[in-house]
């Protein structure tokens, strides 16, 4: 058996924003043996040293995300001294930033996560979030800055977390077969409003894992095709009827893929905020 390459990821900070690069570039190389170990709020030289010592000892692949220029030269020059290979992920981009603006960095390590008005405006919006699921406070819709509409099993929840951790306020709104909508809807500016769909056999599939965990009957409507079919067509006739929401398919796809979607067309409507940070609290 290939023994596993050592990956040591070195941060000032969290590591987050390296362990997010290195693991979309590892998706790159499937069942290639490798080991990562990430080291984060390594603030001064020393502990550099016995980081970097330690992966010439394993002769480790080592990534870094070091702000400070004089902690980015040491790593590079005991990378050297231990012949490692080396990838500085933040250094080239700090340095062409800094030519391109005509301002120099503050080389201030872990301002991605400290708590200024973006962390607590993302906290407000994972609690109003967490408050408007499932249509529990349909008063909540008129604040809302995404609004989610679906029948049951259509990602709405995870995906209103993934776009709350993101700075928005969401709030998503199941539709049942036959039960009209809360009239608050109506009232919401449309352009918030994005129509979750998905393929009828896929939705089967996953009901009826759902009832399987749940330990109920697959026999119940909830996880017939008929049923299913029926719930779909009653939430398209709804969809026809309000032109302004994107309807959106998110049959096999990831909750990252629809956020983008959902997102991208946030932006063409002028909606958009400006947040720079995408990672979890």
């Amino acid at each position: 058996m290939t023994r596993p390459k050592p990956l040591f990821i070195i941060s000032d900070g969290t590591g987050d924003t390296a362990e997010k690069v290195v693991h979309a570039c590892l998706l790159q190389f499937e069942g290639a043996p490798v080991q990562p170990q990430t080291y984060p709020n390594v603030q001064d030289i020393e502990s550099l040293r016995r980081l970097f010592d330690l992966a010439g000892a394993h002769d480790a692949f080592v990534v870094t995300t070091l702000v400070r220029g004089e902690h980015r030269d040491e790593a590079a020059r005991l990378a050297q001294k231990h012949r490692l290979e080396h990838v500085d992920i933040v250094g080239n981009m700090l340095m062409s930033l800094a030519n391109a603006l005509q301002v120099a960095p503050t080389e201030t390590a872990g301002l991605l996560h400290r708590a200024d008005a973006r962390y607590f405006r993302r906290i407000a919006a994972v609690e109003f979030t967490v408050k408007a699921d499932d249509g529990k406070e349909p008063r909540m819709l008129s604040d809302a800055d995404i609004i989610l509409v679906g029948i049951s099993r259509t990602s709405k929840t995870p995906l209103s977390v993934f776009l709350a951790h993101k700075g928005y306020r969401v709030a998503n709104v199941p539709l049942v077969l036959d039960h009209a909508p809360p009239d608050d809807l109506w009232d919401v500016d449309p352009r918030k409003v994005f129509a979750l769909t998905i393929d009828p056999s896929a939705l089967q599939n996953i009901r009826q894992r759902r009832l399987e965990v749940m330990r109920m009957s697959d026999q119940t409507n909830y996880g017939q095709i008929d049923y299913i079919i029926a719930e779909l067509d009653f939430a398209h006739d709804l969809y026809d009827r309000n032109r302004d929401w994107p309807v959106i398919d998110v049959t096999n796809k990831a909750v990252e893929e629809t956020a983008a979607t959902i997102l991208k067309t946030m932006a063409e409507r002028g909606l958009a905020h400006h947040i720079t940070e995408v990672g979890q609290l």
